[in-house]
C-alpha cells in the first residue's frame, strides 16, 4: 500500500475518499446518482450516512470502491 494510502471503510468522510482516490466519483455516482456531487453534505458526510440516506448497503459501496481503487 502506497504511504498515506489506506484501504476505504464506510465511516470514511465522502469527500476524503473523492479526493485521495478521483476515480471513486464513478462508484459514488452509481449508488448515489449525479445529484451526490452537487450536494454539499456530500464532502462532509460519511459513506455510511450518504448510504443511509440513499437507502443502499454502505458495505457494498466499500466493496465496489476497494475492488475498483488500485492502492
Amino acid at each position: 500500500m502506497a504511504e498515506g494510502k489506506r484501504k476505504i471503510d464506510k465511516e470514511m468522510n465522502i469527500g476524503e475518499v473523492l479526493e485521495k482516490y478521483p476515480q471513486a466519483r464513478k462508484i459514488f455516482q452509481k449508488h448515489f446518482g449525479k445529484g451526490c456531487f452537487n450536494c454539499p453534505g456530500s464532502r462532509m458526510e460519511t459513506i455510511s450516512f450518504g448510504a443511509l440516506m440513499h437507502s443502499k448497503d454502505a458495505n457494498e459501496i466499500v466493496e465496489d470502491l476497494n475492488a475498483q481503487i488500485k492502492f
